[in-house]
């Protein structure tokens, strides 16, 4: 069980350092967060999810100074998704349709979770964690779109960040809006990143 525990902790994203007992705890607290969410209640209560984990109220404080830490400690496997398919798109053979399919696992990922895409769009003040997975991210998307510039599909001076911002408001549309006018949306976005004719 204690195996366990210590797997899960490595998984959330929990630093190095922690005692075993403290270590313990944050992933208790994260687990008990992640049930909450799964069930419906994206409140996160500090307060609560301390009872619900047994253990003090401080416990949780220590570990999650507030609510919008806990859900960067929660979004952390959703970046690691996120890179990881940046990587891939970035290698991908054709860089416009790399870049199209990046683009929607990414919409998908943010409709689907309302607390990750805040994460997402948030323009600072993050813990280290999220601002480095923010940066990995950000990297493998520099090399999508230096590789579409090359290839004539994207226009000269969007960066990283320009890109993250404008899905950011793709999904804001969705989500305001009709659902359905998903993939209408995000054509849009694709086509207004090409370079004028």
């Amino acid at each position: 069980m204690r195996a366990y525990a210590g797997n899960v902790a490595a998984r959330s994203g929990q630093r190095a350092g922690l005692r075993p007992d403290a270590a313990r705890n944050r992933a208790r607290i994260l687990q008990v967060a992640r049930e909450q969410v799964a069930g419906g209640d994206n409140s996160l209560q500090l307060n609560l999810i301390a009872r619900l984990a047994g253990v003090g109220v401080g416990t949780v404080y220590r570990h999650f100074p507030d609510r919008h830490a806990l859900i960067e400690a929660l979004s952390v496997e959703r970046f690691r998704e996120l890179v990881e398919q940046a990587r891939a798109a970035s290698s991908a053979e054709d860089p416009q349709e790399g870049l199209r399919g990046l683009l929607r696992f990414t919409l998908d990922l943010a409709l689907d979770d309302t607390d990750f895409a805040s994460v997402l769009s948030s323009a600072g003040g993050e813990r280290a964690q999220t601002s480095e997975m923010k940066a990995e991210l950000d990297e493998a998307l520099a090399v999508l779109l230096d590789r579409a510039r090359l290839a004539g599909t994207i226009r000269s001076g969007i960066e990283a960040d320009d890109v993250r911002r404008l899905l950011c408001g793709v999904e804001h549309a969705v989500r305001s809006g009709d659902g359905e006018r998903r993939e209408l949306y995000l054509g849009v976005l694709l086509e207004g990143l090409r370079p004028p004719r």
